[in-house]
């Protein structure tokens, strides 16, 4: 395969969610990569350099606005989308930062498109 395979970040304190999201991107063609929380996120940020961060809004600790915030200081170039349980955070003027909200579902077909979408924009 010619083309470099993308990177993807999925921060969520949920085991599952990482298994699902890891389960179906993969199965895109993505390489993924899991943080449980924000503090291990921006490390892992740093590391890997990844080109899409899939971010859970409701993490202990540092949640995902922060890590957002921090994300969009680091490299503001890199697409962020917001993921959560709760459609009502849509609303909420931190968000609108991200590049994109999906509100968390067994049918991946939104999140796959957001994906694909802020992936190959250009």
């Amino acid at each position: 395969m010619g083309t470099e395979q993308k990177k993807i970040l999925v921060v969520d304190d949920e085991e599952s969610i990482h298994l699902l999201y890891r389960e179906e991107l993969e199965e895109e063609g993505y390489e993924v990569h899991s943080a449980m929380n924000g503090e291990e996120a921006l490390k892992l940020f740093d590391d890997i350099k990844p080109d899409l961060v899939i971010l859970d809004i409701n993490m202990p600790g540092m949640d995902g606005i922060e890590v957002l915030r921090q994300i969009k200081e680091k490299k503001p170039g890199v697409p962020v989308i917001l993921s959560s349980a709760y459609p009502e955070y849509k609303q909420d003027l931190a968000s609108w930062a991200s590049d994109d909200y999906i509100v968390k579902s067994f049918n991946m077909d939104d999140l796959k498109d957001s994906v694909k979408r802020h992936l190959f924009k250009q």
